[in-house]
């Protein structure tokens, strides 16, 4: 039972208000933000820093829905993954982990590199080149999601890959929203 203290030190330590693990379907989606919007509410959060907040996280768990790759290993869940958001003095941080094929981990890193090296200017032309003459994915993404989020949140995307087995890998994506204006 000690895990429980421990965990709840963590998340403490973390200054995590909100981790779901598990699968993740449209209902629960609707869910977390629910209660992510109460707990900002509670904190007596600015309407524009609440706006950004609720698009990255939008996003994030959007990208779980449909990009999630479903797995069942000894050590892992099936369709298990991971959203948490955690406030800070200043910011806000949202932080998402899923499993994809490993043969998608250099076209994420390309296209999440390639986000990271615009300025706002650069995103918002990218954002309009793919509204443009983006093609919808298979499973209806045009890639807009990280340019969104990088767009809403003001900063780099941070991002990593720690492999799972010889077919799969967790992607974690972690977005910063300022609390001041910028």
């Amino acid at each position: 039972m000690k895990y429980i203290y421990d965990l709840h030190r963590i998340m403490l330590r973390q200054n995590l208000i909100l981790v779901y693990e598990g699968e993740f379907t449209q209902e629960i989606t609707k869910s977390v933000l629910a209660m992510a919007e109460r707990n900002m509410d509670a904190f007596g959060e600015e309407a524009a820093v609440k706006r950004k907040v609720f698009n990255v996280m939008v996003e994030c768990l959007q990208n779980i829905c449909k990009h999630a790759e479903a797995y069942d290993t000894e050590n892992y869940g099936k369709n298990s993954a991971i959203f948490m958001i955690g406030k800070h003095n200043n910011e806000y941080v949202i932080t998402s982990g899923n499993a994809v094929p490993k043969e998608k981990v250099e076209e994420i890193t390309r296209r999440l590199e390639h986000i990271n090296s615009l300025d706002k200017e650069g995103l918002k032309e990218l954002y309009k080149e793919v509204i443009k003459h983006g093609e919808l994915s298979a499973k209806g993404g045009a890639g807009l999601g990280f340019i969104d989020m990088a767009r809403k949140s003001g900063h780099k995307l941070r991002y990593d890959f720690e492999p799972i087995n010889d077919k799969l890998s967790f992607f974690s994506l972690r977005a910063t929203i300022s609390r001041t204006q910028s």
